[in-house]
């Protein structure tokens, strides 16, 4: 099941249902993503359909309780970085204001002048802390005030800089969650092209890593790391400017498109 919140045609207020084909339907009881995720409730929704083409796509939870990043966990971008694959999950946080829609825009702040890419397979907790689903995130990063910072709330956290969706799929049409291709580009231009095999700390690790101090909430993120090929491992390194489209998918899981504009 793919969950979605979402603009109808011509609506002022969001709606939550399910991506079914070329459709989205609604939960015609109401219920939100959230919800459904606390719930584990995997009910086809039976509401109004309209056709995918005709709405505006959401961030599938609008506002996230918690929003954890992973640094360092694929094997290729740790070496990229000049770095070894780190012992243990490094664990950064972005605040809930930096989750945006999968269209954006992601605005980059005047204070910011190297914003970066970095394409991730998200985790979406679900019932009981376990895994309720999947989607994709940009990690949008702002490399000058992550190199000179050394908390990288502000680098990485900024609003809008969480772009994610285009929906949640549920781990019953995910047989192999570690084992997807995963790609950004921009501008076209082809940029990251991995698997998540390649992660360092599995999807089961990284969520009882966190658990061991953090209570994990329905529609929290997990964002599980970015393989090789950002912007600042390039020689010379390539930055992210006002007017760029950054494209982000994942095998299965669907795209995300997004633009960037100037704060």
């Amino acid at each position: 099941m793919r969950l979605a919140t979402y603009l109808p045609p011509g609506a002022d207020a969001p709606v939550a249902g399910e991506i079914r084909g070329d459709e989205a339907i609604a939960f015609a009881d109401g219920a939100t993503v959230r919800g459904r995720l606390a719930a584990g409730d995997l009910t086809p929704a039976d509401g109004p359909a309209v056709p995918l083409a005709d709405v505006a796509l959401l961030a599938p939870v609008p506002r996230p309780g918690a929003i954890y990043g992973i640094g360092l966990n694929y094997a290729a971008h740790a070496a990229e970085t000049g770095g070894e694959p780190p012992p243990q999950p490094i664990v950064f946080t972005k605040v809930p204001n930096a989750s945006a829609p999968p269209g954006g825009p992601v605005v980059r702040p005047r204070v910011v002048r190297r914003l970066d890419y970095e394409a991730e397979l998200v985790v979406v907790i679900g019932r009981d802390g376990g895994v309720g689903g999947y989607a994709v995130a940009d990690d949008v990063s702002a490399r000058d005030l992550q190199r000179r910072e050394p908390q990288w709330t502000r680098a990485k956290g900024a609003d809008t800089f969480c772009p994610w969706g285009p929906w949640i799929t549920t781990p019953d049409a995910v047989p192999d969650p570690e084992d997807l291709r995963i790609t950004s580009h921009v501008n076209g231009e082809l940029r990251q092209d991995s698997r998540t095999s390649d992660l360092i700390f599995g999807i089961e690790a990284l969520v009882a890593f966190l658990s061991e101090t953090c209570t994990l909430d329905p529609g929290d993120l997990i964002l599980t790391g970015t393989p090789s090929g950002v912007g600042m491992a390039m020689d010379p390194p390539r930055f992210l400017e006002p007017g760029d489209v950054v494209r982000c998918e994942i095998e299965g899981l669907g795209a995300i498109e997004h633009s960037v504009s100037a704060g």
